[in-house]
């Protein structure tokens, strides 16, 4: 089988009778050479590489320590490659995978043939390298998850905590103005110029507020007046059709949809007269009770 060095070409034959593209030897192949010297290209490739890596790792380790506070500590070392691992971690892995992937067929290829090769000692130094590089940021994410984990879901409590503690707010700024918490939830609207208390208000579900009055406050106008008496009528609901006339409202639930958006699950936040709870385990307030229309005279 010969093979034409001008187009590539197998075929059967002398070259020098020529080939198919015209091209023809002019005399005999040279001889191969007695003493071949060894490559180090390989080998030179898995060392600069496995240094790379280290260099790469480390000087990111200790930026995070200057960033954090230079300190000498193991634990202060431990936190700054926890910090480089995940700043790494969509460069680092992709990369990692690919060299120790193509390190370890170029490795096996210079076993196979060790005589045409030297620095053998240097690129198996330099593929160790890259595979504790890659096995010491996996390492550092792994025992880093549950703590990432329990901070976002920290920041997701925080998230919901201080929409409940606006909509506090806006309840404590209603009753201030008109002596009672209001009787359905879009009341508060009126207070949505400030901005802060609009972007509270926008997603909470009205169906989750039940208003209460215990006991009906003082005289002020939304309080009934019958006979120079004031009523006051234990747990008894005024009707939201009426406003002006009804009892004032001293209590009040209201259920926050949690982070799945799905109100009257385990994980919604419930409000009962300014104080913020876990809904779970609470029992839900009875449904609203509509007051006659017209009031009973004594």
């Amino acid at each position: 089988m010969t093979i034409c060095p001008c187009c590539g070409v197998r075929f059967e034959g002398d070259l020098r009778q020529g080939c198919q593209c015209g091209a023809r030897s002019v005399g005999e192949p040279l001889p191969k050479p007695e003493r071949e010297l060894p490559a180090y290209g390989r080998s030179l490739l898995l060392t600069i590489v496995g240094i790379a890596m280290v260099l790469g790792f480390l000087a990111q380790t200790i930026l995070a320590m200057a960033k954090n506070g230079f300190s000498l500590s193991f634990w202060s070392w431990i936190a700054a490659g926890e910090t480089a691992a995940w700043r790494l971690k969509w460069v680092a892995i992709p990369i990692a995978l690919i060299v120790l992937w193509g390190g370890r067929r170029i490795y096996r290829s210079m076993l196979s043939t060790p005589s045409r090769f030297v620095g053998m000692k240097m690129a198996r130094r330099g593929l160790l390298a890259s595979a504790m590089v890659s096995l010491l940021i996996a390492t550092l994410i792994g025992i880093t998850v549950p703590a990432r984990l329990r901070q976002r879901q920290m920041s997701i409590d925080a998230e919901q905590n201080a929409k409940a503690y606006t909509i506090i707010r806006a309840q404590l700024m209603y009753q201030a103005k008109h002596g009672t918490f209001p009787i359905e939830f879009r009341d508060l609207y009126e207070l949505a110029d400030d901005p802060v208390i609009f972007e509270a208000l926008r997603d909470v579900d009205p169906a989750g507020y039940q208003p209460k009055a215990d006991i009906a406050a003082g005289p002020s106008e939304k309080t009934r007046r019958i006979g120079g008496a004031s009523i006051r009528n234990a747990s008894v609901r005024t009707a939201p059709d009426e406003p002006a006339a009804g009892l004032a409202f001293t209590n009040y639930d209201l259920r926050l949809a949690g982070p799945d958006n799905i109100l009257r699950t385990d994980d919604d936040l419930l409000i009962r007269d300014g104080v913020v709870r876990p809904a779970l385990g609470v029992k839900d307030a009875p449904l609203p009770v509509r007051a006659p229309a017209q009031a009973v005279r004594r």
